[in-house]
C-alpha cells in the first residue's frame, strides 16, 4: 500500500467524521443503543443517507476528473486532489449541521470522544480492508455506508464502555453500602415520575437533607454519576428516579441502590416501541417493589387501574393515595385550582391539613398526595408537610404556569408524552378564561398504538382547545382525525412544520387573556 493510499484513506475517515456529525448525535439522543439508533436511522432515512451519498459522489467525481486530466505520470495527484475535496465537503455538512438549533446538543462527553475515537479505528480499518483486498467498488461507496459504520464504531466501543460502566458501578454500590444511616427511595412510573421525585424532595427537605437525582438522571450511569460526585456524609434520605425502556431496566437500578421505599406513580402505555406489550411495562416497573425488603414500604398512586391491582396484590408494607376517602390512605378533599395554584385538605383517618400549592391540575395533587404519605411514614409534622408543599415549584416544562408580560397564559407541559398526562393537562386549560390554543406535536415511542392514541389525543383535545396548532405534517395527521371526529371546526386547525413556526402563528393570533398550552416537544432525533 502506498504512501499516497494511505494518505487518501486518512482523508476519507476525517471526512466520514466530520460529515457524521448528526449520526453520532442521534446515537448519544438514544442512549447509545442500537435498536434506538436503527429506529431513529429508519425515522430519518434521507437526512442519515445524505452525508454520505454526498461524500461518494464528490470522491467518484474527483477521482475520474483526475484521471482524464491530470497526466499518468502524476497518478498521486487525483488522490491528493480528492482527499483535499473530500476533507472540503465533510466540514462543510458538519458546519452546516451546527447552524441547525438543536433542542438537546450534542455533548462532547468522554465517552462521545471515546466513539469518535473508535469510529476513526474503525474507518480506517475498513477502508485499509478494502485497498489490500482489491475491492474498488466497496472503497469507493465507503461514504454511503456511514450510518452503518457509525452503529460499528459504536459496537466497537461497547466492550471497553462496559467495562468502564462496570467499574463505576461498583463505586457507587461500595458508597451506599458504607452508608448504613443513609434511607433510599426509588421512584418509577410510565409518567410523573420527575415531577414526584421534586416534589418529595423539597417536602423531604423540611425534615431531612435530601438528595435527589437531578433533572431526569433516571438510568444506572446517569444515577451512579450523582452517587460518586454529589452524596455527602451530611445527606440522609437519597431518592433516585428509575426510568425503563426494556425489561430488566428496573431491577439493575435497584441493584444499584437497593431502595427502602418504593414509589410507583404511574403504569400505562409508554415506550411501547421497545416493551411491545402492556404486559412487560407492568412486569418492569413492579420490578421495584420486588426489589423493597421485607421490612421495606411500598407506596402507589391510585389509578383505580394498573397500579390499584398492583397494591392489592403486594404484601409488603404498602400504602396508597388517591382521591377516594373510602379506600385511600391519603386522599384529598376540597380541591379548587385557579391560575395561582391549587389548594386542597389533605387527609388520612386521622389527620386533616390545609395546603396550597403554585402548581396546577389534579395529576399535580395526586403526586403530592403520593409524597406525603412518604413524609408522614417518615415521621413529618402537619407543619413540615405544609410548609413543604406550599414550597414546591413547578418543574420545567411539566404543566409549568409561566408568567407573559402580553397577558397571555402559558402552561408549558413540553416535557409530557402520555395520553393520561396530556388529559390532565387539557382538564387545566378547560378551566383557563378567554380563547385556548393548543401547540403540540403529540406523541412518540408508543409503537404499533401511536396512530390510535394521537388520534385519541385529538379527541380529548377537543373539548378543551379553541384553536389547534399541530407540529409536523405527517405525524399531526392522526390528531387532526381525532379532533375532527369531535366536530372540531377544521378552520381552527392549523398546521406548521416545526416548533418555532407554531410560536410565530400563535404569536399572530393570540390576544390579551388567551391561554396557551404547549403539550409535548419532540427530541431532536424526531423532528421531521
Amino acid at each position: 500500500m502506498s504512501i499516497w493510499s494511505m494518505l487518501m484513506i486518512m482523508a476519507g475517515t476525517l471526512a466520514c467524521l466530520l460529515s457524521g456529525r448528526n449520526l453520532f448525535h442521534y446515537f448519544q439522543l438514544e442512549s447509545y443503543q442500537f435498536p434506538g439508533y436503527f429506529r431513529t436511522l429508519k425515522r430519518n432515512l434521507l437526512k442519515a443517507l445524505f452525508p454520505g451519498a454526498l461524500l461518494t459522489a464528490v470522491m467518484i467525481l474527483a477521482m475520474t476528473a483526475g484521471a482524464v486530466i491530470i497526466p499518468p505520470e502524476n497518478g498521486w495527484l487525483p488522490q491528493i486532489a480528492c482527499g483535499i475535496l473530500m476533507i472540503g465537503t465533510g466540514w462543510i455538512i458538519r458546519r452546516k449541521g451546527l447552524k441547525i438549533k438543536a433542542k438537546k446538543p450534542m455533548a462532547m462527553t468522554a465517552r462521545m470522544k471515546r466513539l469518535y475515537g473508535a469510529a476513526a479505528v474503525a474507518f480506517t480499518g475498513i477502508q485499509m480492508l478494502f485497498v489490500i483486498l482489491d475491492l474498488k467498488i466497496p472503497y469507493l461507496i465507503f461514504p454511503l455506508m456511514l450510518p452503518l459504520w457509525v452503529a460499528l464504531a459504536g459496537l466497537t466501543a461497547w466492550p471497553i464502555e462496559k467495562g468502564i460502566s462496570e467499574m463505576y458501578f461498583r463505586d457507587a454500590q461500595r458508597i451506599l453500602r458504607e452508608r448504613k444511616d443513609l434511607i433510599r427511595i426509588g421512584i418509577t412510573g410510565s409518567w410523573g415520575k420527575t415531577s414526584v421525585k421534586f416534589i418529595l424532595g423539597t417536602m423531604l427537605e423540611e425534615k431531612y437533607h435530601t438528595l435527589i437525582t437531578p433533572a431526569s438522571y433516571n438510568t444506572p450511569m446517569g444515577v451512579t454519576k450523582v452517587i460518586r460526585s454529589r452524596l455527602e456524609p451530611g445527606h440522609r434520605i437519597f431518592v433516585s428516579e428509575m426510568g425503563a425502556r426494556h425489561v430488566g431496566d428496573i431491577r439493575e437500578m435497584c441493584r444499584l441502590v437497593h431502595p427502602q421505599m418504593g414509589l410507583l406513580t404511574s403504569v400505562g402505555p409508554q415506550h411501547l416501541d421497545t416493551f411491545h406489550t402492556l404486559e412487560r411495562v407492568i412486569r418492569t416497573k413492579y420490578e421495584l417493589m420486588d426489589a423493597i425488603p421485607e421490612d421495606g414500604t411500598c407506596f402507589f398512586a391510585d389509578d383505580g387501574d394498573i397500579c390499584r391491582d398492583l397494591w392489592k396484590r403486594t404484601e409488603k408494607e404498602k400504602w396508597i393515595t388517591g382521591l377516594d376517602s373510602g379506600t385511600d390512605d391519603v386522599w384529598a378533599e376540597e380541591i379548587h385550582v385557579s391560575g395561582e395554584g391549587s389548594r386542597f385538605l389533605l387527609c388520612t383517618q386521622e389527620r386533616r391539613i390545609q395546603c396550597h400549592t403554585r402548581l396546577l391540575g389534579e395529576l399535580n395533587i395526586r403526586n403530592i398526595l403520593l409524597c406525603a404519605a412518604v413524609c408522614m411514614k417518615l415521621g413529618m409534622t402537619d407543619e413540615q408537610i405544609a410548609r413543604g408543599i406550599g414550597k414546591i415549584v413547578p418543574v420545567e416544562h411539566r404543566l409549568q404556569l409561566i408568567p407573559n408580560p402580553g397577558g397571555m397564559t402559558v402552561i408549558d407541559d413540553a416535557f409530557n408524552s402520555n395520553i393520561r398526562g396530556a388529559e390532565q393537562a387539557f382538564r387545566v386549560m378547560k378551566e383557563m378564561q378567554g380563547a385556548r390554543f393548543l401547540i403540540t406535536p403529540g406523541m412518540v415511542e408508543l409503537g404499533k398504538q401511536e396512530e390510535e392514541m394521537n388520534r385519541e389525543f385529538g379527541a380529548l383535545a377537543a373539548d378543551c382547545c379553541d384553536v389547534a396548532i399541530l407540529v409536523g405534517k405527517k405525524r399531526s395527521e392522526a390528531i387532526m382525525h381525532g379532533l375532527k371526529d369531535k366536530g372540531f371546526p377544521e378552520e381552527n386547525i392549523h398546521v406548521t412544520t416545526s416548533l418555532d413556526e407554531a410560536t410565530e402563528l400563535l404569536g399572530r393570533l393570540v390576544r390579551p387573556g388567551d391561554t396557551a398550552l404547549f403539550e409535548n416537544d419532540l427530541p431532536d432525533n424526531y423532528t421531521e
